[in-house]
């Protein structure tokens, strides 16, 4: 069981790794001086790629957690 859970945190941690890497910066830069975040993509960004990225990074962290507290406590 020790092993199933080990690879499943490896795999998890290489997908946190790769969403985190794949999503855009939060700087703001031009864009927030014109007012460019009341676009469509500003205002619906939960239904945007974007958004649904930001939700797999959440659920991928908690995993990450809840794993690496599994594994640290020698239950298995």
């Amino acid at each position: 069981m020790r092993i199933f859970v080990s690879i499943v945190f490896m795999l998890v941690c290489t997908a946190l790794t790769a969403i985190v890497l794949l999503q855009e910066g939060k700087s703001a830069g031009l864009g927030a001086i014109q007012g460019a975040a009341d676009t469509y993509w500003g205002k619906n960004k939960g239904h945007s790629m974007e958004g649904m990225m930001i939700k797999i990074t959440r659920v991928l962290a908690v995993l990450f957690f809840v794993l690496s507290m599994l594994l640290n406590m020698k239950i298995f």
